[in-house]
């Protein structure tokens, strides 16, 4: 059975002096967020995670760990992005074990990601 393509929904609300609520949950589990602006959604999207979410997409990295080594990037900062952006339900987390190792493998939990600004 073919996976049914998602779409993530990503809302500016574009308000003068508007510094509160830069993580706003809108909806249930995997639903759309809401951010204040758009350096809110720039730390989001930063180049690095965007990078991760292009690596996971071409090179399907068996962990975090291999994600890290293709990227040429340090585990730790690696792992705080990767848990980031399965926050707000852009990547999921497989966990795979390996003898007594546990490994976490990222996949993409979207297949488009469309953003909104509202001036």
């Amino acid at each position: 059975m073919a996976k049914t393509p998602t779409t993530r929904n990503i809302t500016l609300n574009i308000t003068t002096g508007s510094f509160s609520g830069i993580f706003r949950r809108l909806r249930g589990k995997g639903g759309d967020y809401d951010f204040s602006g758009i350096s809110a959604l720039r730390q989001l999207l930063s180049d690095e995670r965007a990078r991760i979410l292009h690596t996971i997409k071409t090179k399907d990295p068996s962990s975090i760990y291999g994600l890290a080594k293709v990227l040429g990037r340090d585990f730790k900062s690696v792992r705080q992005d990767v848990k980031l952006l399965e926050k707000f339900g852009l990547l999921e987390l497989e966990t795979n074990r390996q003898g007594k190792r546990e490994m976490l493998k990222p996949i993409l939990s979207a297949d488009s990601l469309t953003i909104t600004v509202n001036l």
